[in-house]
């Protein structure tokens, strides 16, 4: 079993589902008393969503690829970054370490292109909604059609997850609201969502939702245990 590097902490609250959803699946598969090998280095959150904010990128990117060191020191044989927007810098990151990034966008989209879908709508910060690292990373090579909300509901998606699922809280006018968004983009065409923030499924779930959603967490942290595995 290969040993699991995590760069987590953005925030914690997804970074306890990474943690959750691993050692499920490793002891799903191999049973008994097996749990993963792994070792996790969290950040200040508060430090990294100033900055992000703040539109310091090279400042996050720096914070990010100390981290990456730490675990690559620590002996993990590969990385995961436990967020998605912060895959923004994962080739900068890369070039500092010499351990395999696992790219969320790439466990991802293999999930969506094995059930047929081309057309998909994509939730997460409006960082990468809007941006071209992830959605960028879907369209090529995997060549998927990416829908995003409109401008004033990405800052609804957005603010939901800044002010309240990174904080711990869970709103029913929140649920509500990320239903009604994610019903626009079905009438869009969209033929499945990609739950792009690693704390959307805090809110939603597929009862929610008519059409197939991709849990990004639980996809990243499951690729990761079939990367540690050799499955």
């Amino acid at each position: 079993m290969k040993t699991i590097g995590l760069l987590g902490g953005m925030s914690w609250e997804s970074s306890i589902e990474y943690y959750r959803i691993i050692n499920q699946t490793v002891n799903k598969r191999l049973g008994s008393h097996h749990s993963a090998k792994s070792l996790m280095y969290s950040v200040d959150f508060e430090e990294i969503k100033k900055l992000q904010h703040e539109n310091k990128w090279e400042e996050a990117t720096a914070l990010m690829i100390n981290g990456a060191r730490y675990i690559e020191k620590g002996g993990a044989d590969f990385l995961i970054i436990c967020t998605n927007t912060m895959h923004k810098m994962a080739n900068q990151i890369q070039q500092h370490i010499t351990i395999p990034i696992l790219h969320i966008a790439d466990a991802t989209a293999e999930k969506i292109k094995a059930q047929g879908i081309h057309k998909i709508g994509l939730l997460g910060t409006k960082f990468t909604m809007e941006e071209d690292f992830y959605k960028g990373r879907l369209i090529s090579p995997h060549n998927l059609k990416v829908n995003i909300p409109s401008q004033e509901e990405c800052q609804i998606v957005h603010d939901v997850i800044y002010k309240e699922l990174c904080l711990g809280k869970i709103k029913t006018v929140s649920k509500n609201r990320y239903k009604d968004i994610i019903s626009n983009l079905i009438t869009d065409g969209a033929e499945g969502v990609i739950l792009g923030c690693t704390e959307i499924s805090l809110l939603i779930n597929q009862h929610d939702i008519s059409i197939p959603i991709f849990d990004t967490t639980a996809i990243h942290a499951q690729a990761a245990v079939d990367y540690a595995l050799d499955l």
